[in-house]
């Protein structure tokens, strides 16, 4: 099934993302590789794709995994939540419709 994985950032996390996002972007391509992966991706703080200095204050994934308990155990296990950029993480089973 998929889950969504929504994650809000905690103030000023620019710098903790920059230094994360390596070990952070190596999971998700983990999840592509393995065909689970839909989308994933920040949201800017800004009306922007480049928001610059204002960061980001979260983001999405939404991917396939076995069932809940999974899909929170490997949000909870993102280097995000380790190096403390999130503030909030939710997981929530969802259905695709479009497109």
């Amino acid at each position: 099934m998929l889950y969504a994985i929504i994650s809000e950032d905690v103030d000023n996390s620019l710098e903790r993302r920059l230094a994360a996002r390596p070990d952070h972007l190596a999971r998700l391509e983990a999840l592509r590789d393995e065909g689970r992966l839909v989308l994933a991706g920040p949201h800017p703080a800004v009306d922007s794709d480049n928001p610059g200095d204002a960061g980001f204050s979260g983001s999405l994934v939404v991917a396939e995994f076995a069932d809940l308990a999974t899909a929170q155990a490997w949000a909870d296990a993102d280097p995000y939540v380790i190096a403390g950029v999130y503030a909030n993480v939710s997981v929530k089973p969802f259905k695709k419709v479009l497109p």
